[in-house]
């Protein structure tokens, strides 16, 4: 048969019909379509689907995240081009078969036993044998016999005084083609019936549309609903430990359908549980299922990878999230000269007002949006195989080894993992509408050896967090840190401070003293924001920290002059907030700190939280005292029954495949006729595909054809003769150039 790119061309039809067909039909349109939908599941695969359409604006801008969606490159799959390309692709291959199974199982069923002794001698592998002392019939039979142990089917006929022995070998090969052919429109009709086209067409033609407000499940009309006889669908559904939902969630471009379940999912418990390094190893779900039918209450554990299938639907471990865990917290406030803390509860999906009695509130709202219990992060130094001097570590050449080889996820820098403790997530919302949010620690955690409470900041979701790191004090609290912070803001503290710092670093000259006393002063004032000359920040903010000072030395100092001067105002800075701290210390109460390593170090670093605590945002730092967890299991429900659809389109194209490559159509035949005291044989042999292998069996075939004869062949034809030896010769070398023989 031959091969053309060329369709099936009708005799008797309308020129449309005709040009259609044979378009539709060709090898051209389906290698098109094959080349286009792989384009597309690129595309699909690289660019993340069906997020929020805010998370492509951020990613590619208003103008090209525009133009992605009006081609619908964020649910590919699902877009109308997409199936529509996959529907005109089983028409063109379900043609193709159409037309050339026929020919090929005609093919493979024929004999081809109306050839003659003329072309059978113009065959280019052919040999000629002369038997002596034999009959035809006695010929006949050694060689059927002889055809039947090379593997061949064989048929006998007579013919003009001859007799014809016409034999194949593996022509089912062409069935591989059917089978391959058969496999792609079988798997694209699996792909069609599990994609998106069934929930389109109950949208047209029964006019469901998808809901785009918030409202109570059981409150959405049908119209928003999808019955449970629907034959296909994947969504999701959220269910927190003790309750149970009986409707799924189908995201769709323009809002969501509800999608009803013929039973209930009920959640007992989510189970989490780590390796030693502190890394998460399983996440289940122990589920019991309720029919609606019949009332069963099916237990189940839901795995990753491991669903639990039920009426058809299967039920995937998808994710997880907070299912409304309760927060006890504190709120201590970041601004003004009160340390006067209050209680402050919530619960995770939630929102509370601060109290008006927090200073610079203002009517701002606390909206509650996830909590983790358990939080493992990398502690390690950021240098990687530097030390803390900057000199390259000492590494061995197995070492050197190690970091080039093996998995390209591995990483030259020591990592360090460690459970950190509960996180709370929340958002302060101003009367404006606008957000910052928050990401608060529980526990203090070791950072460069200092233990402190990280406070993380954000301005806009895509934004990573900022953190404001609060040294812990000796009780293991933010409590010394929280005094500090509201001595700073009263100018009396500064004033006192500033002249006990003046008398501490001299001791017998008054007008030195004097003149230190107001340096002090000075930069207290300004680190504390409380300079009118600084101003304050566009978005309105107060200017103070290091950011005052900076600007102070900017405006006052002589550029040449101005690094001395900056080192000088530091080591100001923090001696009189030693003494700013020791006076907070003896208003709440309390002894003067000892003077050493640990606390030079605690004033070291609450100068640094001081100065970045003006750009936290908040008017209180929330501090989680204790929780009570409540999970919530995220499972993907689906009912796909294209699935197994799928399974047999990949089994058959296997087979396919297989036999197309592995399986040589061979045929032989043998003319016999009466001679001169004997028999003369013609031998001819023919395939699909001339490779070595086949020019290697025809000289193997012919010689066994001589020996069960008890002759050799009369004459072999010179170039068949010549390529059985190269292929022999090229199968030897190949042999023995192979690393793995044995010389």
């Amino acid at each position: 048969m031959s091969v053309t790119t060329s369709g099936w061309e009708l005799k008797s039809r309308p020129r449309f019909v005709r040009t259609s067909v044979e378009l539709l039909s060709s090898m051209r349109f389906a290698i098109a379509s094959l080349v286009i939908l792989s384009i597309a599941s690129i595309i699909g695969t690289v660019l993340t689907q069906d997020d929020p359409y805010p998370n492509y604006v951020n990613q590619f801008g208003p103008f090209w995240a525009d133009i992605f969606r009006s081609l619908s490159l964020y649910n590919v799959y699902s877009a109308w081009w997409f199936m529509l390309i996959l529907g005109f692709l089983v028409v063109s291959i379900s043609l193709c078969v159409i037309r050339n199974a026929p020919k090929m199982i005609a093919d493979t069923k024929s004999w081809k036993d109306r050839v003659r002794e003329g072309s059978l001698r113009a065959f280019h592998h052919k040999g000629e044998y002369a038997v002596a002392d034999t009959t035809r019939a006695q010929a006949a039979a050694t060689l059927g016999k002889l055809s039947g142990k090379l593997g061949y089917k064989y048929v006998t006929r007579e013919s003009e005084g001859a007799t014809l022995i016409a034999a194949k070998r593996g022509a089912l090969t062409k069935l591989g083609y059917i089978s391959a052919h058969l496999a792609i429109v079988i798997i694209c009709i699996g792909g069609l019936l599990d994609s998106n086209l069934p929930i389109k067409l109950q949208m047209w033609l029964f006019d469901k549309t998808p809901i785009r407000s918030n409202t109570v499940i059981n409150e959405i009309p049908p119209e928003h609903r999808l019955s449970q006889g629907n034959p296909t669908f994947r969504g999701y559904a959220w269910v927190p430990e003790g309750q149970h939902v009986s409707t799924a969630i189908l995201n769709q471009q323009d809002g969501s359908l509800i999608q009803d379940l013929p039973f209930s999912i009920e959640l007992k418990k989510f189970i989490v549980d780590y390796y030693s390094t502190g890394m998460p190893k399983l996440f289940a779900s122990d589920i019991v299922v309720i029919d609606h039918k019949t009332g069963e209450r099916i237990p189940a554990r839901v795995e990753v990878n491991k669903p639990f299938e039920y009426d058809g639907v299967s039920i995937y471990q998808s994710s997880f999230q907070d299912g409304g865990s309760q927060m006890q917290m504190t709120a201590y406030p970041m601004t003004g000269r009160s340390t006067k803390t209050e209680p402050f509860n919530g619960e995770i999906g939630g929102s509370k007002v601060l109290s008006a009695s927090m200073p610079g509130t203002d009517g701002q709202t606390v909206e509650f949006a996830d909590f983790r219990a358990i939080n493992v992060e990398n502690i390690s130094n950021g240098n990687g195989q530097n030390d803390a001097r900057g000199v390259t570590a000492h590494q061995s050449l197995k070492e050197a080894f190690d970091e080039r080889l093996g998995s390209g996820a591995k990483t030259s820098k020591p990592v360090d993992l460690h459970n950190v403790g509960p996180s709370v997530q929340y958002k302060v919302r101003d009367k404006d509408g606008q957000a910052r949010e928050y990401n608060n620690y529980m526990l203090p955690v070791d950072v460069g050896g200092e233990r402190v409470f990280l406070a993380g900041m954000r301005m806009n979701p895509d934004d990573p967090f900022r953190y404001l790191r609060i040294p812990a004090d000796t009780a293991g609290t933010v409590n010394e840190w929280m005094k500090l912070r509201a001595a700073l803001e009263d100018p009396a503290i500064r004033a006192q401070a500033a002249h006990q710092f003046a008398q501490r670093s001299v001791q017998s000259n008054a007008d030195l003293q004097q003149h230190l006393e107001e340096s002090a002063t000075r930069v207290l004032t300004l680190f504390a924001g409380a300079d009118p000359a600084i101003g304050k920040a566009p978005d309105g903010q107060t200017i103070g920290g290091f950011q005052a000072i900076a600007a102070f030395i900017d405006r006052s100092v002589p550029k040449g002059e101005q690094e001395k001067a900056a080192g000088l105002l530091l080591r100001m800075l923090e001696g009189a907030m030693w003494d700013v701290w020791q006076i907070a210390r003896q208003q709440a109460g309390e002894g003067p700190a000892t003077a050493d390593a640990t606390t030079s170090r605690f004033i070291q670093t609450s100068i640094n939280a001081l100065s970045d605590s003006f750009l936290y945002g908040s008017p209180v730092f929330l501090q989680l005292d204790s929780f009570k967890q409540v999970q919530a299991s995220v499972f993907q429900l689906t009912r796909a029954p294209g699935k197994k659809v799928v399974y047999l389109g990949s089994l058959l194209l296997v087979l396919g495949i297989f036999s197309m490559f592995y399986v040589r159509e061979r045929r032989l035949w043998f003319w016999l006729k009466e001679a001169d005291r004997g028999v003369s044989v013609v031998m001819a042999m023919s395939t699909a595909r001339r490779t070595f292998d086949f020019e290697k069996e025809f000289a193997q075939t012919r010689d066994a054809v001589g020996a069960a004869l008890g002759t050799k062949p009369l004459h072999v034809d010179a170039d068949a003769a010549h390529e059985a030896k190269d292929a022999a010769r090229a199968a030897d070398a190949a042999s023995t150039d192979s690393p793995d023989s044995t010389r």
